[in-house]
């Protein structure tokens, strides 16, 4: 990386570094500029102060008002290829696609010989080895690792019609009457024998309260680090 301006590099040079002094008042998060402070603080205050000058939306960053004015209005696709004819409207996507031409793989997994073209699907591939599951059907509580496939199971095991039958226990919408009776004797009927937490003495009869109380525990950072501001829920 080069720069004509001091501030520039300066700015560069803070990517590659993990001290992170830029710390949110809202949320255990830090940053390691100012900028991206600011742009994460306005998650919690919900302050869109970019706004697009053709329609209604507003948005937290400028680079996300300049995404959306390429993909809704202005079509501009300034990234071109120098091999072939393929031009994105984001750096990220053109950097993607000409590693799918060299094959070139940066981001390795530390744990197997897998490596990726980008960041985001090493992360994907991360939850394989910690065994994550974010995602939950909303019908029958299985858990997932992504959310396609949380989507594909939906659609293959609870039908695909338009969610109509509202739990009359909780915000649930399902697709099928049936699908809301598995959901009331899964979730909502009386358990003779209660089901205790792992992490604290409570104890519940019923599955949804117990699976409420379990995302108490699910964003606690119990865990801290002794020589860094680091902590973890595991």
């Amino acid at each position: 990386f080069t720069s004509v301006k001091l501030w520039s590099l300066r700015h560069h040079l803070k990517t590659h570094s993990d001290e992170k002094h830029h710390r949110c008042h809202l949320c255990p998060k830090a940053f390691r500029t100012a900028a991206l402070l600011h742009s994460h603080v306005s998650t919690h205050t919900g302050n869109k102060p970019h706004k697009c000058s053709e329609c209604d939306t507003a948005f937290v960053t400028r680079g996300e008002l300049v995404r959306h004015r390429r993909y809704k209005h202005t079509l501009e696709k300034p990234f071109k290829c120098t091999i072939c004819e393929y031009s994105s409207v984001e750096a990220s996507k053109m950097r993607r696609h000409v590693r799918s031409r060299t094959g070139e793989r940066p981001y390795p997994c530390h744990l197997c010989s897998y490596a990726s073209r980008d960041a985001c699907k090493l992360k994907r591939h991360m939850l394989t080895h910690t065994g994550e599951k974010h995602y939950e059907c909303y019908v029958c509580q299985a858990r997932f690792t992504q959310s396609g496939t949380m989507k594909v199971h939906v659609l293959q095991k609870h039908g695909e019609n338009v969610p109509k039958h509202q739990c009359p226990h909780c915000s649930a919408f399902l697709s099928q009457k049936r699908d809301l009776g598995v959901h009331l004797r899964n979730l909502h009927s009386y358990m003779a024998e209660a089901v205790k937490c792992r992490d604290c003495e409570a104890a519940f009869h019923e599955r949804y309260a117990f699976l409420q109380h379990r995302k108490t525990h699910r964003g606690e950072q119990s865990f801290r680090c002794a020589q860094c501001s680091c902590t973890c829920s595991q």
